[in-house]
């Protein structure tokens, strides 16, 4: 409000006073307006600066021996872990201020080399055994598997009268040969299919012994199998032996047919096919 202005009101008539103080009131009013604008402005601007003045943290100058320590924290914190760790897990137990992601590197490149070493799992942290060395952690065992009686017979004809059919095995035995004692011949890689006989209906399948059986048996080749003389010697035969009987004599060779390697070839292929068809079916 000017009070210089030294209005006297008593020289004017009511209707001039009257006028002339509501003019000095709307000044007035005018200058604590302007008042009020500047302290609400001095206000708004308080809030920002401490805002501005809260996101600068102090920066913390470890020393050495500091990061040593804190490096070992997250060391014991990632062995002892059942589970991966992320950053504010392995943070909360640290002092304050430490920095987290800088001592997970100074760590990985400590453990570099090693047995173990540090690995990121979708953004968490652990201890993992080196891909290296891996192979050591797994054992192999051999399982001990006792052939049945009738995969037993039908390896040894098959040994002896290699190549052979289904079909002749099943004469030797004089019984039907289960496709069990076949599959678990051919599974642990004593037998092996050696082509199709092609001078029979149908072209039946050959069967005969691998590289594999005779490793086992400790045979340079099949026709050290042992022959009648060697089989009465060791008791392995009835004395009453039938008029006649005799043990055949193997021979090495793919297949007595004498199955060249393009014969070979189209046997695998109709082999595969007839797997293919059998899915389908």
């Amino acid at each position: 409000m000017d009070h210089d202005a030294g209005r006297d009101f008593k020289e004017l008539d009511a209707r001039a006073a009257q006028e002339a103080l509501a003019e000095e009131l709307a000044d007035g009013a005018d200058d604590q307006e302007e008042v009020n604008s500047v302290s609400e402005d001095t206000e708004e601007e308080k809030p920002k600066k401490k805002k501005k003045a809260a996101a600068q943290e102090p920066v913390v100058e470890w020393s050495e021996e500091d990061l040593a320590e804190h490096s070992r924290m997250v060391e014991a914190l990632l062995f002892a872990a059942a589970e991966p760790l992320d950053v504010k897990s392995i943070a909360d137990r640290l002092p304050a201020g430490a920095d987290v992601p800088a001592l997970i590197e100074r760590l990985k490149a400590e453990y570099e080399g090693r047995g173990v070493e540090i690995a990121a799992i979708e953004d968490k942290w652990r201890f993992v055994t080196a891909a290296d060395v891996a192979h050591v952690l797994q054992k192999e065992r051999a399982t001990q598997r006792k052939l049945s009686r009738a995969a037993l017979e039908t390896l040894a004809i098959i040994a002896y009268h290699q190549p052979c059919t289904r079909a002749d095995i099943e004469d030797v035995r004089g019984v039907q040969v289960a496709k069990g004692s076949l599959d678990q011949l051919l599974e642990i890689g004593w037998v092996k299919m050696r082509g199709k006989r092609k001078d029979v209906p149908g072209r039946p399948t050959l069967y005969g012994t691998t590289q594999g059986f005779l490793e086992h048996f400790g045979l340079e080749s099949v026709t050290d199998l042992p022959g009648l003389a060697d089989l009465k010697a060791a008791g392995m035969l009835d004395a009453r032996l039938p008029p006649g009987f005799s043990v055949p004599s193997p021979v090495d060779g793919d297949d007595e047919d004498g199955e060249d390697d393009e014969e070979s070839a189209e046997f695998s292929q109709d082999f595969l096919e007839e797997a293919d068809e059998t899915a389908d079916a």
